[in-house]
Protein backbone atom coordinates (compact mmCIF):
# COMPACT_ATOMS: atom_id res chain seq x y z
CA UNK A 1 0.00 0.00 0.00
CA UNK A 2 2.84 2.36 0.89
CA UNK A 3 4.63 1.65 -2.40
CA UNK A 4 1.43 2.27 -4.34
CA UNK A 5 1.02 5.65 -2.61
CA UNK A 6 4.60 6.65 -3.41
CA UNK A 7 4.10 5.61 -7.04
CA UNK A 8 0.90 7.69 -7.26
CA UNK A 9 2.66 10.75 -5.78
CA UNK A 10 5.56 10.33 -8.20
CA UNK A 11 3.14 10.18 -11.15
CA UNK A 12 1.40 13.39 -10.04
CA UNK A 13 4.77 15.08 -9.56
CA UNK A 14 5.83 13.95 -13.04
CA UNK A 15 2.63 15.39 -14.60
CA UNK A 16 3.15 18.71 -12.78
CA UNK A 17 6.75 18.93 -13.99
CA UNK A 18 5.67 18.13 -17.55
CA UNK A 19 2.95 20.80 -17.44
CA UNK A 20 5.41 23.35 -16.06
CA UNK A 21 7.90 22.35 -18.76
CA UNK A 22 5.55 23.46 -21.53
CA UNK A 23 5.29 27.03 -20.18
CA UNK A 24 6.93 29.51 -22.56
CA UNK A 25 7.00 30.17 -26.29
CA UNK A 26 7.40 27.72 -29.19
CA UNK A 27 7.59 28.07 -32.97
CA UNK A 28 7.36 26.21 -36.25
CA UNK A 29 7.73 27.13 -39.92
CA UNK A 30 5.83 26.01 -43.00
CA UNK A 31 5.57 26.89 -46.68
CA UNK A 32 2.31 28.19 -48.17
CA UNK A 33 0.91 27.20 -51.58
CA UNK A 34 2.43 30.30 -53.14
CA UNK A 35 5.85 29.45 -51.72
CA UNK A 36 5.98 32.06 -48.95
CA UNK A 37 7.42 31.09 -45.58
CA UNK A 38 4.95 31.12 -42.69
CA UNK A 39 5.82 31.26 -39.01
CA UNK A 40 3.60 29.94 -36.22
CA UNK A 41 4.27 30.98 -32.63
CA UNK A 42 2.57 29.30 -29.67
CA UNK A 43 2.62 30.83 -26.19
CA UNK A 44 1.73 28.67 -23.17
CA UNK A 45 0.95 30.41 -19.89
CA UNK A 46 -0.44 28.65 -16.83
CA UNK A 47 -3.77 27.26 -18.06
CA UNK A 48 -4.01 29.39 -21.22
CA UNK A 49 -2.46 29.27 -24.68
CA UNK A 50 -2.53 31.07 -28.01
CA UNK A 51 -1.12 30.39 -31.47
CA UNK A 52 -0.61 32.90 -34.26
CA UNK A 53 0.49 32.27 -37.84
CA UNK A 54 1.89 35.07 -39.98
CA UNK A 55 4.14 35.63 -42.99
CA UNK A 56 7.74 35.25 -41.79
CA UNK A 57 9.00 37.99 -44.12
CA UNK A 58 6.24 40.61 -44.24
CA UNK A 59 4.39 39.99 -40.97
CA UNK A 60 1.08 39.66 -42.81
CA UNK A 61 -1.39 38.11 -40.36
CA UNK A 62 -2.84 34.73 -41.34
CA UNK A 63 -4.52 32.98 -38.40
CA UNK A 64 -4.92 32.74 -34.63
CA UNK A 65 -6.76 30.58 -32.13
CA UNK A 66 -6.48 29.78 -28.44
CA UNK A 67 -8.12 29.26 -25.08
CA UNK A 68 -7.48 26.99 -22.12
CA UNK A 69 -5.26 23.93 -21.99
CA UNK A 70 -4.75 20.91 -19.75
CA UNK A 71 -2.06 18.24 -19.95
CA UNK A 72 -2.74 14.76 -18.57
CA UNK A 73 0.10 12.39 -19.21
CA UNK A 74 0.82 12.77 -22.93
CA UNK A 75 -2.68 14.00 -23.77
CA UNK A 76 -3.19 17.71 -24.39
CA UNK A 77 -6.79 18.96 -24.18
CA UNK A 78 -7.61 22.45 -25.36
CA UNK A 79 -10.91 24.31 -25.04
CA UNK A 80 -11.30 26.87 -27.82
CA UNK A 81 -12.18 30.45 -26.78
CA UNK A 82 -11.50 32.13 -30.12
CA UNK A 83 -10.75 31.01 -33.66
CA UNK A 84 -10.22 33.37 -36.59
CA UNK A 85 -11.07 30.86 -39.33
CA UNK A 86 -13.79 28.73 -37.73
CA UNK A 87 -15.72 30.60 -35.01
CA UNK A 88 -18.09 27.64 -34.71
CA UNK A 89 -15.27 25.84 -32.89
CA UNK A 90 -15.51 28.26 -29.95
CA UNK A 91 -16.55 26.30 -26.85
CA UNK A 92 -15.45 22.94 -28.24
CA UNK A 93 -12.64 20.74 -26.94
CA UNK A 94 -9.89 19.02 -28.85
CA UNK A 95 -7.51 16.38 -27.47
CA UNK A 96 -4.32 15.07 -29.02
CA UNK A 97 -1.18 13.20 -28.04
CA UNK A 98 2.05 15.12 -27.59
CA UNK A 99 5.67 14.30 -26.87
CA UNK A 100 7.44 17.01 -24.90
CA UNK A 101 11.15 17.48 -24.33
CA UNK A 102 13.14 20.47 -23.13
CA UNK A 103 13.48 21.82 -26.66
CA UNK A 104 10.63 20.35 -28.67
CA UNK A 105 6.91 19.54 -28.72
CA UNK A 106 5.78 16.91 -31.22
CA UNK A 107 2.12 16.51 -32.21
CA UNK A 108 2.05 12.74 -32.59
CA UNK A 109 -0.97 12.56 -34.92
CA UNK A 110 0.62 14.54 -37.76
CA UNK A 111 4.28 14.53 -36.76
CA UNK A 112 4.51 18.34 -36.67
CA UNK A 113 7.07 19.80 -34.27
CA UNK A 114 7.46 23.03 -32.35
CA UNK A 115 10.87 24.32 -31.27
CA UNK A 116 11.28 26.16 -27.98
CA UNK A 117 11.86 29.92 -28.07
CA UNK A 118 11.92 30.52 -24.32
CA UNK A 119 10.90 28.87 -21.03
CA UNK A 120 8.92 31.79 -19.59
CA UNK A 121 11.89 34.00 -18.73
CA UNK A 122 13.41 36.61 -18.54
CA UNK A 123 10.39 38.96 -18.94
CA UNK A 124 8.73 40.01 -15.69
CA UNK A 125 5.17 39.87 -17.05
CA UNK A 126 4.94 36.19 -18.05
CA UNK A 127 1.37 34.90 -17.81
CA UNK A 128 -2.16 35.41 -19.11
CA UNK A 129 -3.71 38.81 -18.36
CA UNK A 130 -7.16 40.29 -18.89
CA UNK A 131 -7.88 43.97 -19.43
CA UNK A 132 -9.62 44.97 -16.20
CA UNK A 133 -9.74 48.75 -16.35
CA UNK A 134 -8.43 52.11 -17.50
CA UNK A 135 -7.45 55.37 -15.87
CA UNK A 136 -8.76 58.43 -17.71
CA UNK A 137 -8.36 61.99 -16.48
CA UNK A 138 -7.30 60.61 -13.11
CA UNK A 139 -10.45 58.51 -12.78
CA UNK A 140 -10.21 54.71 -12.53
CA UNK A 141 -12.77 52.85 -14.64
CA UNK A 142 -12.91 49.12 -13.91
CA UNK A 143 -14.49 46.41 -16.05
CA UNK A 144 -15.83 42.94 -15.24
CA UNK A 145 -13.23 40.42 -16.43
CA UNK A 146 -15.79 37.59 -16.26
CA UNK A 147 -17.94 38.99 -19.05
CA UNK A 148 -17.88 37.26 -22.48
CA UNK A 149 -16.19 40.26 -24.18
CA UNK A 150 -12.50 39.88 -23.35
CA UNK A 151 -9.20 41.49 -24.20
CA UNK A 152 -6.49 39.04 -23.19
CA UNK A 153 -2.74 39.38 -23.41
CA UNK A 154 -0.53 36.29 -23.06
CA UNK A 155 3.20 36.71 -22.48
CA UNK A 156 6.06 34.25 -22.32
CA UNK A 157 9.51 35.38 -21.28
CA UNK A 158 10.19 37.12 -24.60
CA UNK A 159 6.94 37.04 -26.63
CA UNK A 160 3.51 38.61 -26.32
CA UNK A 161 0.15 38.41 -28.06
CA UNK A 162 -3.07 40.28 -27.31
CA UNK A 163 -6.47 39.10 -28.50
CA UNK A 164 -9.91 40.78 -28.43
CA UNK A 165 -12.86 38.39 -28.70
CA UNK A 166 -16.29 37.40 -27.36
CA UNK A 167 -16.91 33.86 -26.12
CA UNK A 168 -20.69 34.31 -26.27
CA UNK A 169 -21.06 35.65 -29.81
CA UNK A 170 -17.88 33.82 -30.92
CA UNK A 171 -16.74 37.02 -32.60
CA UNK A 172 -13.04 37.74 -33.05
CA UNK A 173 -12.15 41.46 -33.02
CA UNK A 174 -8.40 41.58 -33.48
CA UNK A 175 -4.93 40.51 -32.38
CA UNK A 176 -1.30 41.51 -32.54
CA UNK A 177 1.99 40.27 -31.19
CA UNK A 178 5.73 39.96 -31.34
CA UNK A 179 8.58 40.25 -28.87
CA UNK A 180 8.82 42.32 -25.69
CA UNK A 181 11.29 43.36 -23.01
CA UNK A 182 10.92 44.66 -19.46
CA UNK A 183 13.67 46.78 -17.93
CA UNK A 184 13.59 49.27 -15.06
CA UNK A 185 9.89 49.99 -15.38
CA UNK A 186 9.99 50.23 -19.18
CA UNK A 187 8.00 47.78 -21.29
CA UNK A 188 8.85 47.64 -25.01
CA UNK A 189 6.78 45.83 -27.64
CA UNK A 190 8.27 44.96 -31.02
CA UNK A 191 5.32 44.24 -33.28
CA UNK A 192 5.69 41.36 -35.74
CA UNK A 193 2.02 41.04 -36.80
CA UNK A 194 -1.18 43.04 -36.38
CA UNK A 195 -4.45 41.68 -37.78
CA UNK A 196 -6.10 45.08 -38.24
CA UNK A 197 -3.20 46.69 -40.10
CA UNK A 198 -0.27 44.71 -41.53
CA UNK A 199 1.76 47.93 -41.91
CA UNK A 200 2.18 48.04 -38.11
CA UNK A 201 4.61 45.09 -38.34
CA UNK A 202 8.09 46.34 -37.52
CA UNK A 203 6.99 49.07 -35.11
CA UNK A 204 8.48 49.31 -31.61
CA UNK A 205 6.35 50.85 -28.86
CA UNK A 206 7.64 51.92 -25.45
CA UNK A 207 5.47 52.05 -22.35
CA UNK A 208 5.81 52.43 -18.62
CA UNK A 209 4.75 49.48 -16.50
CA UNK A 210 4.25 48.93 -12.80
CA UNK A 211 2.82 46.09 -10.74
CA UNK A 212 0.48 47.49 -8.07
CA UNK A 213 -1.30 45.01 -5.76
CA UNK A 214 -0.73 42.29 -8.36
CA UNK A 215 -2.22 44.34 -11.21
CA UNK A 216 -0.23 45.44 -14.23
CA UNK A 217 -0.45 49.19 -14.91
CA UNK A 218 0.45 49.88 -18.54
CA UNK A 219 0.80 53.50 -19.66
CA UNK A 220 2.16 55.47 -22.61
CA UNK A 221 1.06 56.06 -26.21
CA UNK A 222 -0.88 53.56 -28.31
CA UNK A 223 0.06 52.56 -31.88
CA UNK A 224 -2.20 55.44 -32.99
CA UNK A 225 -0.34 57.90 -30.75
CA UNK A 226 -3.16 58.22 -28.22
CA UNK A 227 -2.31 58.36 -24.47
CA UNK A 228 -3.38 55.24 -22.58
CA UNK A 229 -3.28 53.97 -19.01
CA UNK A 230 -4.55 50.40 -18.88
CA UNK A 231 -4.97 48.07 -15.92
CA UNK A 232 -4.52 44.33 -16.47
CA UNK A 233 -5.34 41.50 -14.03
CA UNK A 234 -3.71 38.08 -14.05
CA UNK A 235 -6.14 35.49 -15.31
CA UNK A 236 -6.93 32.72 -12.85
Amino acid sequence: MKKRGIFFICMIFSFVLQAQGIIGAWESYSTSKNGSKQRSVVIFADGYQVVATFDASTGKFIHSNGGTWKLEGNTMTETVEFHTDNPERVGTKVSFEVRISNHEIEIVENGSKLKRIDNGSPGELQGAWLMSGRIRNGETQLRDINRPRKTMKILSGTRFQWIAYNTETKKFMGTGGGTYTTNNGEYVENIEFFSRDDTKAGLSLKFNYELIDGKWHHSGLSSKGDPIHEIWSMRE
